[in-house]
């Protein structure tokens, strides 16, 4: 059986370096017989959790009316979640953190694998601990397993991935996974 991988990438920006990662991880899974799903929460209709706890009386469930259903469903299949972001202002991207929060319902789910690929203008990866902060902290919560992170750094302008170590790393992970 072929594993289900979720894809969630947080980057408003179209063909820019976070996508690029995305697809040289995409890219492996697939040629090792993953089916992957990616979502651009960026270009989607997603509100912020409300707090209204409808989710936890009816799991898997979320009040709200909105693209985060498509996503809650596939990602109530996944195997597999993969987060993708470039660092802004310390932190994953707004649009990538709603559809994080809105991921509640899955609380019960038990344990899945998550990935975290990040890119970040900085030539330090410590500009991103803000970022695999959140990571770690929801992997802790939900009982996922951290199959691993890759933080490309130095890659500010469209393009400036090509050539990345990170691309070969992505691509990898994607197989091994």
């Amino acid at each position: 059986m072929c594993k289900s991988i979720v894809i969630l990438s947080g980057s408003p920006r179209k063909s820019g370096n976070s996508e690029t990662l995305a697809a040289a991880f995409k890219e492996g899974a697939e040629s090792a017989g993953a089916a992957v799903t990616v979502f651009q929460t960026a270009h989607m209709a997603i509100g912020g959790c409300i707090g209204c706890e409808y989710c936890s009386k009816n799991p898997g469930k979320c009040a709200l009316n909105d693209d985060m259903a498509e996503i809650l469903e596939a990602l109530h299949k996944a195997d597999v979640i993969v987060w993708v972001s470039p660092v802004y202002y310390f932190s994953i991207t707004a649009q990538l953190k709603a559809a994080i929060d809105r991921t509640y319902p899955l609380v019960s789910q038990g344990v899945k694998q998550t990935v975290l690929l990040l890119t970040c203008a900085d030539e330090s990866s410590d500009t991103a601990e803000g970022a695999l902060a959140i990571y770690q902290k929801t992997v802790q919560y939900y009982d996922w397993h951290d199959a691993g992170v890759i933080i490309a750094t130095g890659v500010e302008n469209i393009g400036d991935i090509a050539g990345h170590d990170a691309l070969a790393k992505a691509q990898k992970l994607g197989q091994e996974i």
